[in-house]
C-alpha cells in the first residue's frame, strides 16, 4: 500500500526540511512506498525551495503550491487534489507529529482499516510542551464533540490522521478552508459508516517558526462544521453513509473499530480530567 503523506506549510522555512528528513528516514527504514507532498500555502519565505531542494535528491517528495486562497483547509484539499496513493496521512510542517506514528497508521491501514486516528490523550501517548490555553480550549471543544457525536473518540480536532483512498472520495465536498478542516474530515468518515482505529501517538511543540492557528477567529468556524456534520448524521436518513455490496462488506469493521475506540478511550479517562 502507497502512503501518500500531506504537509500544508505556509512559512516553515525552519522546520520543514527537518520535518521531511526525519519523514522519510522513517518511512524507508520499514521499507513503506511513500510519496511526500508538501503544500506550499501562499508562504513569505523560502518554504518551497527548502522543499525542491531535498525534491531534488528524493524524487518521492515533492512541492505543490496551492492554487486556492491562503488558509489551512485550502492548503490540504490542494494536497488531496494531488496525492497518487492507496492512502493519504495529513502531517503538520512544524515537527510536531512524529513520523514513527506513520508506520503505525500505515499498519493499521493494512490491516484493514478504513482510517487511523491518533489520539494525545491516551495510554501510551506523549505530549510535550502544549500550549495550557491551547490545551484547555482543545480538551473542551474534543469533549463537547465527542458528547453530541458518542463516538468516544477524544482528539477529533488534530490534523493528524489517515484515511484510505476510497474514504477521501466519500467525504467530499470538503467545505472548510481553514483548520476546520481538521474536525470535518474524521467526522464525515465516522458519520458515513467508515471503519477507524485509535491509536496512541507522540507531539512535541514546534521549536521554530510560529502557529497559525488563531483560537479566536477559528472558533465559529469549527462550531459550524460540527454542527453541519452532526445534522446530516440526524437528519440525512443515511443518504450519504456508505453503501455495500454485499452482506459482509466492510461496513461490518465499523462496529469493532468502534468497540476498540471505547476501549481505549477508556484508559484515557484519567488524562482527560
Amino acid at each position: 500500500m502507497k502512503l501518500s503523506v500531506v504537509i500544508p506549510a505556509r512559512t516553515e522555512e525552519g522546520s520543514v526540511g527537518g520535518t521531511l528528513d526525519r519523514t522519510v528516514d522513517a518511512l524507508e527504514r520499514e521499507a513503506i512506498d511513500y510519496e511526500l507532498i508538501v503544500v506550499d500555502d501562499h508562504s513569505t519565505d523560502a518554504t518551497a525551495e527548502v522543499v525542491d531542494a531535498i525534491g531534488a535528491e528524493n524524487p518521492r517528495v515533492r512541492c505543490v503550491r496551492s492554487t486556492y486562497e491562503p488558509g489551512f483547509g485550502f492548503a490540504v484539499r490542494a494536497g488531496l487534489d494531488a496525492y497518487t496513493g492507496d492512502a493519504v496521512a495529513v502531517m503538520m510542517a512544524d515537527g510536531s507529529d512524529h513520523p514513527e506514528d506513520l508506520v503505525t497508521y500505515h499498519h493499521g491501514l493494512e490491516e484493514g482499516w478504513e482510517c487511523v486516528f491518533g489520539s494525545r490523550f491516551i495510554r501510551g501517548a506523549r505530549l510535550s510542551s502544549y500550549p495550557r490555553a491551547k490545551l484547555v480550549v482543545n480538551r473542551l471543544a474534543n469533549w463537547f464533540i465527542r458528547v453530541i457525536f458518542r463516538h468516544h473518540y477524544n482528539d477529533t480536532t488534530n490534523a493528524f490522521k489517515a484515511y484510505r483512498r476510497e474514504v477521501i472520495d466519500a467525504i467530499q465536498p470538503l467545505l472548510s478552508n481553514h483548520f476546520n478542516l481538521t474536525a470535518e474530515m474524521p467526522l464525515k468518515a465516522i458519520v458515513r459508516g467508515h471503519s477507524f482505529r485509535v491509536v496512541p501517538i507522540s507531539w512535541t511543540g514546534r521549536t521554530s517558526g510560529r502557529s497559525k492557528l488563531g483560537i479566536r477567529e477559528m472558533g465559529s468556524r469549527y462550531l459550524f462544521i460540527v454542527l453541519y456534520v452532526w445534522l446530516e448524521a440526524h437528519l440525512s436518513r443515511g443518504d450519504y453513509r456508505k453503501r455495500e455490496a454485499g452482506a459482509l462488506g466492510r461496513g461490518d469493521e465499523a462496529q469493532p473499530a468502534r468497540r476498540q475506540s471505547r476501549s481505549r478511550d477508556t484508559e484515557s479517562t484519567p488524562t482527560n480530567r
